[in-house]
């Protein structure tokens, strides 16, 4: 049974710190300034709009009032005189005169209507909408209408024994001037936002030019270029950076130079070494084969003469033994001086060397040895000649003593301005990395023959499945 791990984050969590991990630093300070300045606008923008509308409300509410305790405290007068003409003036006046008043009328204490602003006959409806006691100092309710809300305020006029005054106040103004200010301080969010984006964009361009002078900078000495520099543009955390990145490089350019001097000392000492080894190779092939090789086939003319005028028969087949043991040894001295140094490298070339390494080696190896050459019908450099038959020279002889190999082959190409060797077994292979670790001197020979080429040895191998090894050099 597999239990889920409740330690790691949720995986929308997981997916958003993916996403903003993945954008760029200036889109991470542009966004999280925009997001700000939006919020506060909208914060301050809502908070203002309820605050304001609730006190225009109230206020509205306080005009209702007083504007209907104006209408009851001078229709008083004109009730007990009965001059309805001039009370019907008045309401049509505090109309004119206050542009929030929808409506005004006036009953008598019977509950008939005696005065009201309405030309086309007044909505019946409306009288029963609002009542008073005669006690009471106002009632305010809100009436929804056809036309919006209205703050409709009853006021008894002499305490009710004159009748009541009815004023309705339009909430219209709040609601624009709320929708006004409300549109004004979205623009203003707008506005300050774009000035948000600029400064950030600014703020931005400063913070994170020398962050990316600095991932170009990175980069560069990634690739083994140390002699970037970055010039810090203040003093600040990431001038203090700049500076030791500066101290890194140079102490890195520096180690870089002392490497590739002792590269290059290491590799003048290589190409002496191996040019000496070579030459006191072909000295001792030439005296093998001119001295030792000269004084053997001396030695065994005269044991063939003495073989020949020897009258004891017991005598004569010592002499013959001696005789052959002599030509026995006259042929491997004959075979050390080829191994040494082959004259037919120096005379033929690449190719005919290599084939007759490999006609003597199928001989004295038992292996079965394939052997193509492409595009050699043109003589190598001396240097290539003698770096790629020592190279084949040591494949061969550790596929016979270590390989346990029955056929192997040997691919020569040249091609492009580059020579492909391929050397191939299979025997029992072995693990690369443990013959690099175990500093095989054969295989680290080839490699540094191949290096003072410019060229690569790759070796490929898996046990029990053989090996293949790849030398490539340039011409």
């Amino acid at each position: 049974m597999i239990t889920p791990d409740r330690t790691a984050p949720p995986l929308i969590f997981q997916y958003f710190w993916r996403f903003a991990g993945a954008v760029s630093v200036r889109t991470k300070i542009l966004g999280i300034v925009l997001v700000l300045v939006v919020l506060l606008g909208v914060g301050i923008t809502v908070q203002v709009r309820i605050v304001l509308q609730n006190a225009l409300i109230s206020r509205l509410q306080e005009q209702s009032v007083s504007i209907a305790r104006d209408v009851a405290a001078r229709a008083t007068d004109l009730i007990l005189i009965n001059d309805l003409y001039a009370l019907h003036q008045l309401l049509v006046e505090t109309q004119a005169n206050n542009p929030d008043v929808r409506y005004a009328f006036v009953v008598d204490s019977n509950g008939e209507i005696i005065a009201h602003t309405f030309g086309r006959g007044f909505p019946m409806a409306l009288l029963m909408a609002n009542t008073i006691a005669p006690d009471d100092h106002h009632q305010t309710v809100e009436l929804a209408t056809d036309e919006g809300p209205v703050w409709d305020t009853a006021v008894p006029i002499f305490n009710g024994q004159a009748g009541i005054a009815r004023v309705g106040v339009s909430v219209d103004s709040v609601r624009a001037t709320v929708a006004a200010l409300t549109g004004q301080m979205l623009l203003t969010t707008v506005m300050v936002s774009a000035v948000g984006i600029a400064a950030a964009t600014l703020l931005t361009w400063i913070v994170t030019r020398p962050i990316l002078n600095l991932k170009q900078v990175a980069q560069a000495v990634g690739q083994g270029d140390f002699s970037q520099r970055i010039t810090p543009w203040a003093g600040d955390e990431i001038g203090e950076l700049a500076q030791a990145f500066n101290t890194m490089t140079a102490e890195l350019d520096e180690a870089e130079q002392e490497r590739q001097e002792r590269d290059k000392l290491r590799t003048r000492l290589l190409e002496q070494v191996i040019t000496a080894q070579e030459e006191e190779r072909k000295r001792i092939a030439r005296e093998l084969h001119d001295e030792t090789g000269q004084s053997l086939t001396s030695l065994m003319v005269r044991m063939q003469t003495m073989n020949q005028k020897c009258p004891v028969p017991e005598l004569k087949l010592q002499i013959e033994d001696a005789r052959r043991l002599i030509a026995q040894t006259l042929d491997n001295v004959h075979n050390l001086a080829l191994e040494l140094r082959p004259s037919v490298l120096d005379d033929l070339g690449l190719e005919a060397a290599l084939q007759r390494y490999v006609q003597d080696s199928r001989r004295r190896y038992s292996l079965e040895i394939d052997l193509i050459a492409i595009g050699l019908e043109d003589r190598l450099p001396a240097p290539v000649e003698t770096a790629l038959y020592r190279i084949v020279q040591e494949g061969l002889t550790n596929v016979a003593r270590h390989a346990q190999a029955h056929t192997a082959s040997v691919l020569l190409e040249r091609r492009n301005g580059r020579i492909r060797l391929i050397i191939e077994d299979d025997g029992k292979g072995f693990d690369p990395l443990q013959a690099a670790s175990g500093g095989r001197l054969g295989l680290y020979g080839m490699r540094e023959r191949a290096e003072l080429l410019n060229g690569t040895v790759t070796i490929e191998s898996v046990p029990g499945q053989g090996t293949s090894l790849f030398v490539e050099v340039p011409v």
